[in-house]
């Protein structure tokens, strides 16, 4: 089955959800004013289900394969993508004054979610150009921005980002590669680096690399880690490409999933070094790279939505096709029923459904923030936008991947037994999701990140204004006195009073007993997105339950209410009590 992208539901999520009506209404975003939010969507929708969801499939069987160093992309790979930067979808949040149109987050984000859907083994070296985009508009110097940057707007130059060593996974005190300083002021490069996605391919003309290094005077730790381009040819001074650096793929892995993205291994300086300029101040490389890393979480973030929508929507017409058993009320002698028709089939195709869309609005909700971040006027505003959006990103990251993976696991299911057979495609779904909980730091890191840096902003505030925003929706939800949320005011009620006490115990407990609080950190982090997640799709139904076709959205907040949110306070128990049972277990992985 080939995939349609729910432009509906995603217009719904962005106005009722994330807001962009009331960002539309302060003026914050009057591009998107009229029908121009739909038309880019109904666009990005067409590209995105006639062009590259067709290539999901090829990308997987055939993958990317490397020879005599270069890699090369899977038939048709090149193509779409020449036709996507072609028209533009490059430069979509891309700074205006180098080529880009300078549109919204929650736009790019919408957009974003739909290339990952079509085609996410395409759409992640797009996504790290992205964030280049934005590292080098930040903190690059005038002469690499105006050498490097129209380029990556437009498409022409695909960007990465290397920072993963052999030795040094998601700890970068452990960071090997040197950069050596040469008297015309460029640097050369030397050292190994891993899992460079897209490190090399066949798409673009030239790859410009954003490589972390450390000088031979730095600081010891993350203190002493420099940042450095390292464009695969070098540039000429009119523009022309020239030489090719010193540096070359050595290897692509051979991965569980994401066939077609070429992941590689990366070696720099075989002949003395490569040319490298360097990007803001020595030794301050980290703060610029999480310019970069900020970005790639809420795309990651996406990505997880965007799988679980693609393996939802074959699921769904699978399970309308298939027929197995008979439906309860059936008459005797029926033929067999489309399995839809059965309470355990429909039950899973629920959860899929209201995970899928819970995530989509902590995500977007999420992109909403940063571009208040960024637009605000006011500072006070500015800085309460950045808050929100700094506590949201680690919940969207690690929710969204996390039920990118069970989705895509409950897909299989549904398809039975043919689920677990490659011509499918159930299976690839749950094989490029796996990757997404695991990159971009892991959702454990995202967890501990949440409760250690987050829920401390403005003396714990910020997240108290969260959680109060999550209070009125539930107020709302019982005022609204409709008969279809059943029991939605009094799970969601719950889970909110659940976060609220587990929040005011990690505020507590992180000072004098941090390990307590990292070990219930990821049972936090679920506990955050359930009572976040359950409101938004409460605020949603809300919003849409005048609608013709609003049972869709009522009949899901619902759901997810009744169903899953009711995990809630046992995850507060597993946050507030649960330290004790995870410090016991250190005893049975004594050596």
């Amino acid at each position: 089955m080939s995939y349609r992208a729910p432009v509906e539901d995603i217009l719904a999520t962005m106005r009722h959800v994330a807001g962009l009506d009331r960002l539309i209404a302060d003026g914050l975003a009057p591009e998107l004013d009229g029908d121009m939010t739909r038309a880019v969507l109904d666009e990005a929708a067409k590209f995105a289900g006639d062009v590259l969801a067709p290539l999901n499939r090829i990308g997987d069987t055939h993958g990317s394969t490397l020879k005599d160093g270069a890699v090369t992309t899977p038939p048709g790979w090149k193509e779409a993508y020449t036709a996507w930067a072609q028209a533009g979808w490059n430069a979509l949040p891309a700074p205006e004054e180098h080529g880009g149109q300078g549109l919204p987050a929650l736009l790019q984000s919408a957009c974003t979610e739909m290339w990952n859907s079509a085609a996410f083994a395409f759409a992640l070296g797009p996504l790290l150009t992205v964030g280049a985009i934005e590292a080098l508009h930040a903190h690059g110097s005038e002469h690499l921005k105006e050498t490097y940057l129209a380029r990556l707007v437009s498409g022409e130059w695909m960007g990465t980002m290397n920072l993963t060593e052999p030795q040094a996974g998601s700890d970068l005190n452990a960071l090997r590669s040197k950069a050596e300083r040469t008297a015309d002021g460029t640097y050369r490069i030397t050292g190994q680096k891993i899992f460079i996605t897209y490190g090399e391919h066949d798409m673009t003309g030239n790859i410009v690399h954003l490589v972390l290094a450390r000088l031979p005077d730095a600081p010891a730790g993350t203190r002493g880690i420099s940042l450095f381009l390292v464009p695969k040819y070098l540039v000429n001074a009119d523009g022309s490409l020239g030489e090719h650096n010193d540096l070359r793929c050595s290897g692509i892995e051979h991965k569980l999933g994401i066939h077609a993205s070429p992941t590689c291994s990366m070696a720099f300086g075989d002949k003395g070094g490569a040319v490298g300029w360097l990007i803001g101040e020595e030794n301050r490389g980290l703060a610029c790279m999480f310019t970069m890393m900020n970005n790639a979480r809420l795309n990651v973030a996406l990505q997880g939505v965007a799988i679980a929508e693609r393996a939802y929507q074959q699921a769904l017409g699978f399970a309308r096709e298939r027929r197995q058993g008979v439906a309860l009320d059936a008459p005797k002698g029926a033929p067999m029923s489309p399995i839809i028709v059965h309470p355990d089939i429909r039950r899973m195709l629920m959860e899929m459904r209201a995970k899928t869309q819970a995530a989509r609005a902590i995500a977007y909700q999420v992109a909403e923030a940063l571009d208040r971040s960024r637009r605000e006027p006011d500072e006070a505003r500015r800085k309460a936008a950045s808050e929100r959006t700094a506590i949201l990103t680690p919940v969207a990251k690690a929710y969204a991947t996390d039920i990118g993976v069970e989705v895509a696991s409950t897909g299989v299911q549904v398809h039975g037994g043919m689920g677990y057979i490659e011509e499918t495609g159930a299976s690839q779904h749950l094989r490029d999701a796996r990757i997404a909980t695991i990159y971009e730091g892991t959702n454990g890191i995202q967890a501990i990140d949440l409760v250690l840096r987050k829920l401390p902003l403005s003396g714990g505030q910020a997240v108290a204004a969260l959680i109060a925003e999550m209070r009125g929706v539930v107020g709302e939800v019982e005022a609204a006195n409709t008969p279809g949320f059943g029991h939605s005011a009094a799970r969601l009620g719950a889970a909110v009073d659940a976060l609220e006490r587990a929040t005011q115990w990690m505020l507590a407990t992180m000072g004098e007993r941090q390990g307590d609080a990292l070990a219930g950190a990821t049972p936090y982090l679920k506990l955050f997105a359930l009572a976040q997640g359950g409101t938004s799709l409460a605020r949603k139904a809300l919003a849409t339950r005048a609608d013709d076709n609003a049972s869709g959205d009522l009949a899901t907040a619902r759901f997810f209410a009744e169903i899953l949110a009711t995990e809630a306070p046992a995850l507060e128990l597993a946050v507030t009590e649960g330290a004790g049972a995870v410090e016991d277990a250190a005893a049975v992985f004594a050596a």
